[in-house]
């Protein structure tokens, strides 16, 4: 007989809400052992070479669910964010580390999938309807969310506007929000760059959780999922000492990719007449994916 998970359901079937809602397809047991035993594997490893710090790691809950909103610098975020947590952290991962080709694409698809890491889907809509409830029954089995709230890597060490996605995770579980802040890390592995510097120590800040239960009853007002999300991205401000920028990181790296049409468009303008922020796309609560690197 095949085994359940904890709500009942064998990996793999269709929800039993009948809403086509993925179920994650392992049982959280599983996905434990992977996880503990790449950490067993890596963290040595990366302690001696690398040498990393980390502070405020008592503000992590030792039980019951948590978001864990991070900066997100540099692709070394997913291996030293979780480090020096003693509880496993499931993120949302973008569904292209699921799907890359060759040797490359299958080292990527099997340590996300080892380490029990989900992945989301960013084109927005139903997609990232899909990603948040994902993370709910997450939290809902008292564990721990990790998020980048940005939605993508910072394309200069900057920090950029988050997704009203972490919001809504929080509304509507009730969990508290650990604001977390990589250092160091963009100059460790920057954008482009395969192997990290040696001669880089990074670290991780973890703040004191943000309570959002004030806000009871609210997860579908656009303008309290807004105030939550800034409240969120100014704790982690605040810990990585990083310069904020209003803007979508996505939309940043459109337009500073060469050859683009937004770049284009900015360089047609006169200086400081770039297209302003307020033009991108309001959020809007459906399309909200929840932090995915």
């Amino acid at each position: 007989m095949a085994r359940k998970s904890r709500a009942g359901v064998e990996p793999g079937a269709p929800s039993p809400s009948g809403r086509g809602l993925p179920v994650i397809p392992r049982t959280w047991e599983h996905v434990s052992m992977g996880y503990w035993v790449v950490k067993a594997i890596l963290g040595p490893l990366l302690a001696i070479l690398f040498r990393p710090w980390s502070e405020g790691v008592d503000n992590v809950p030792r039980e019951g669910p948590a978001i864990l909103a991070w900066n997100h610098l540099s692709f070394s975020d997913h291996f030293f964010g979780p480090l020096p947590l003693p509880r496993r952290v499931t993120f949302l991962a973008k569904s292209e580390y699921f799907t890359g080709r060759g040797v490359k694409g299958l080292i990527s698809k099997a340590f996300f999938r080892g380490v029990g890491q989900i992945p989301v889907d960013r084109t927005g809509g139903e997609a990232s309807e899909r990603a948040l409830r994902t993370g709910l029954r997450v939290l809902a089995e008292g564990h721990l969310l990790g998020i980048y709230p940005e939605g993508t890597r910072t394309p200069d060490g900057r920090l950029y506007r988050g997704k009203t996605g972490v919001a809504r995770l929080a509304l509507e579980s009730g969990a508290p929000v650990i604001p977390c802040a990589m250092i160091g890390t963009f100059e460790l592995q920057p954008p482009g760059r395969l192997l990290p510097r040696l001669s880089v120590r990074p670290g991780v800040r973890f703040g004191k959780p943000l309570d959002f239960s004030r806000y009871a009853g609210l997860k579908s007002d656009r303008l309290v999922l807004r105030a939550v999300t800034d409240e969120i991205m100014y704790a982690v401000m605040n810990l990585s000492g990083q310069v904020y920028v209003d803007e979508d990181a996505q939309r940043a790296k459109k337009r500073a990719k060469p050859g683009s049409a937004a770049s284009r468009d900015a360089a047609a303008q006169p200086d400081g007449a770039a297209e302003p922020d307020g033009a991108a796309e309001p959020d809007a609560v459906p399309s909200s994916t929840p932090g995915a690197p």
